[in-house]
């Protein structure tokens, strides 16, 4: 950019702040990080009057402050150097510094989250056989996956900064883009603050047999209060558990083929699951998965044999489907686990008080249950791709909601 061509920029800038555009912001913002006014050739004046009026379009929100803080103060060590200068607009602009830092402190002290320092943090212990895969690798997938996919662009996080002008009607105007997933912080801290259940390999669920996934298949009648597991087998399909054949057509709507590729995740350690005779260590884990997979009315339930122990009368364990599936075709179900029921046979639940470190401690499963959404035919989940979400949460003994009384 010449210097011609950056006056000529700066002008029109201004034009946009004196008609209250709302573009303004978003593009002098971009303006004055990405060039260096000085090198251009603008004089201390342009460059004052480019930073006053920058610092006026700011949303009025104080998680903008910091960044109006530092316009102020540019503008202010700029001051002396233009013909403006004058006591009284000197004086306006201190006061303009100290009270954005006053009002800026006063978030700052409202954002600290304070911490009793004698307070323990609620431990979980997860029993696993992959606890290298769960409680590490696959959360640093899931970080990637979620920041990767709702990361916002320099546009985008510039126009955050600003709202304070009148809208328009202007939906091809990418400088003033900013309402996207990515901006909403509630929407973001629930998938990169929590705990995500994944596989390291690629999961289809289909109403038709066709195209399955080349690791393996189940198939299960499943519909809303029955589910049953079937097997195909001389055109026919037939009882998974003793081979009695039924007269269930291929076509029949309440039919769901479970099928799953061979590990994709290159870092997975495929060491840690023995394959059987003849099959290849990468469709080891997908079978051992696919084994124990069951259904549970028109739920497919997917097991990675995911065991928690939680002291219950403090926690509670929330685990819900991850809030993107219905990209893929598929919904997920949602528990809260308070503590161990009484659905195990007696061994589990002596088992469950033979170490020391169990006592008091309630446990669970944490297993994967989907469906296919409504009106789809086939839903497929890629591996690494977060499938559900573990939320440890109050109790309902700890906690109660009541009226304020100011």
């Amino acid at each position: 950019m010449t210097p011609d061509e950056a006056r000529s920029y700066l002008n029109y800038l201004l034009t946009l702040s004196l008609r209250r555009e709302e573009a303004f912001g978003p593009l002098a913002m971009t303006f004055l990080r990405e060039r260096d006014l000085n090198a251009l050739g603008l004089s201390p004046e342009e460059q004052f009057n480019l930073l006053f009026a920058t610092t006026q379009a700011f949303a009025s929100e104080p998680k903008r402050y910091s960044i109006k803080l530092e316009l102020l103060q540019k503008a202010r060590q700029l001051l002396p150097d233009t013909r403006y200068f004058d006591p009284d607009l000197a004086q306006q602009l201190d006061h303009d510094i100290q009270k954005t830092s006053a009002e800026l402190h006063i978030y700052t002290e409202a954002m600290k989250s304070s911490r009793h320092p004698g307070l323990d943090r609620h431990t979980l212990i997860v029993e696993t056989d992959l606890p290298e895969y769960f409680l590490d690798l696959a959360q640093k997938r899931a970080s990637a996956y979620y920041q990767n996919k709702y990361r916002l662009t320099k546009e985008a996080k510039t126009a955050q900064h600003f709202g304070g002008t009148p809208k328009r009607f202007e939906p091809d105007n990418e400088a003033l883009h900013k309402e996207f997933p990515g901006a909403c912080a509630p929407f973001m801290a629930v998938r990169t603050n929590a705990f995500h259940l994944m596989l390291p390999f690629d999961l289809k669920i289909s109403r038709r047999p066709d195209d399955p996934l080349e690791a393996g298949v189940r198939i299960f009648y499943a519909k809303m209060g029955y589910s049953y597991p079937l097997r195909y087998e001389m055109g026919k399909l037939c009882s998974y558990h003793d081979g009695q054949v039924y007269d269930v057509a291929l076509d029949d709507p309440h039919l769901l083929f479970v099928s799953v590729s061979g590990i994709k995740d290159s870092e997975f350690p495929t060491h840690s699951v023995p394959p059987p005779p003849d099959v290849p260590p990468e469709y080891a884990y997908p079978h051992a998965v696919l084994e124990h997979t069951g259904s549970l009315g028109p739920f497919i339930q997917v097991s990675c044999n995911f065991k928690i122990w939680f002291d219950a009368a403090k926690v509670s364990i929330l685990i819900q489907g991850a809030p993107d599936l219905y990209e893929y075709g598929l919904q997920g179900g949602a528990g809260l686990m308070t503590r161990s029921y009484a659905s195990d046979k007696v061994q589990t639940y002596a088992e469950a008080q033979s170490q020391p470190w169990q006592e008091g401690l309630s446990f669970n499963f944490v297993n994967l249950h989907l469906t296919l959404s409504p009106g789809t035919e086939t839903g497929l989940i890629p591996h690494s791709t977060p499938i559900f979400t573990v939320f440890p949460v109050l109790s309902k003994q700890s906690y109660k909601f009541e009226q304020s009384h100011q």
